[in-house]
């Protein structure tokens, strides 16, 4: 991601009420580049499909995988990708062949690198291993705790980033739609859930601090290649029926405080949300509202920003986001109705100008039936060294994709 020309830079929280999705829903303002799109049928386990993707892209499906979701390129070009299977998956280019780096319990979500050096996320916490770039397999017993995380069930996955100023970073949400549950003092361990946590290491010790708290499941993790800014995703609850609220992608700056649970930003406002009786951690006004926003019931997942050179000069910088679909339903938000009703599973770009969110468009569309059958959910996101968009699914279709500028 040619982020060692980065540094971080300070930040500063979005308060005035309302701007963020203002932008993001105002094309003819936006100063970004519209995208066209067309109709592409490709074979996915021997079932022809028809998706929508950006004129002169293609959509081509490489590989199966158990469950496959956060995804992750080594400096040497190989793909990493963590499951819910228990698998950690290395597919080498021209990445049709995965192998199974390691297989483990408890959720290895996600996976990042330092020099020399694995890291891998699972529900409990970040593991890390002695790793050399094309290494086809890893001892489970050569992987060591680096840094316990709060357990326990609900929103079980972690995900971990190496930031451009070094530092090992891990999201991690509260466990259900309002537990009432802090990265912040008074809370005790188990209960430090909901955001973003930074490693301190000194002396061969390591501990996490909290560097942005009050995001229900940040699921996605990446910083832009031009600002050196951390953005993240972030799932909504799921007690204000269909429409509401909306699904976040938010700027994290250091001491960020994003409102959940116990405010709700409806797109307009920041309420207070009356599903959690405790004193909020910190007032309605330092609430950092999100820097653009996706329909509710959409679960966003995993996300990467696009360095110079990917894609093509229309997308760079601009971050692709897989939207999982949820299972919410019309008109209440609940299982009980069509599945036809259920927001579809996609890949769209949240479009940058100057540094700021100012637009969602699509990406790929297509994964979900009229009859409601979604045949590929998307899950974890990366740019491959070759300038192509890689996605994982991890239900239906399970595997990898790659969307590719055809030249």
């Amino acid at each position: 991601m040619n982020r060692d020309i980065l540094r971080r830079l300070p930040g500063h929280a979005m308060r005035c009420c309302g701007l963020a999705l203002c932008l993001a829903c105002t094309p003819a303002q936006s100063g970004t580049q519209m995208l066209t799109y067309e109709a592409q049928t490709l074979t996915v386990n021997s079932e022809r499909r028809t998706v929508r993707v950006p004129s002169g892209y293609r959509l081509e499906w490489l590989a199966g995988m158990d469950g496959p979701r956060m995804l992750a390129f080594a400096a040497n070009g190989d793909l990493y990708a963590g499951s819910k299977s228990g698998k950690v998956y290395r597919l080498p280019p021209p990445y049709k062949k995965p192998e199974v780096l390691v297989e483990l319990g408890d959720y290895p979500h996600s996976v990042a690198f330092r020099p020399g050096e694995i890291l891998i996320a699972r529900t409990d916490g970040v593991y890390r291993a002695p790793y050399r770039a094309g290494q086809s397999k890893i001892p489970a017993e050569a992987l060591k705790l680096l840094a316990a995380l709060p357990a326990g069930g609900g929103h079980d996955s972690r995900t971990v980033g190496v930031g451009p100023d070094g530092r090992v970073y891990a999201s991690l949400g509260i466990q259900r739609n309002c537990s009432d549950q802090y990265l912040g003092a008074g809370y005790p361990f188990d209960e430090q859930r909901g955001g973003v946590l930074v490693l301190r290491e000194n002396a061969g010790k390591a501990s996490w601090e909290p560097f942005a708290s009050g995001l229900r499941n940040p699921v996605g993790l990446d910083w832009h290649p031009q600002t050196g800014a951390l953005y993240a995703t972030n799932n909504g609850p799921d007690h204000h029926g269909y429409e509401q609220p909306p699904e976040y992608f938010s700027r994290l700056d250091a001491g960020s405080f994003h409102g959940m649970p116990w405010f709700q930003f409806d797109g307009k406002q920041v309420k207070r949300d009356d599903c959690v009786a405790s004193a909020p951690p910190r007032p309605v006004g330092e609430v950092t509202l999100p820097a653009a926003t996706f329909p509710s019931r959409n679960a966003p997942l995993g996300m990467a920003f696009a360095p110079k050179g990917a894609m093509d000069e229309r997308l760079e910088f601009d971050a692709a986001v897989a939207l999982h679909g949820s299972w919410g339903t019309q008109p209440g938000g609940g299982f009980i109705g069509r599945a036809s009703t259920r927001r579809p599973p996609k890949l769209v770009a949240v479009r940058f100008r100057d540094g700021k969110a100012v637009r969602v468009d699509d990406l790929v569309a297509g994964f979900q039936l009229p009859d409601g059958e979604r045949w590929a959910r998307p899950a974890g996101v990366a740019f491959g060294p070759d300038g192509a968009l890689y996605f994982s699914s991890d239900s239906d279709a399970n595997g990898l994709f790659r969307l590719r500028r055809m030249r």
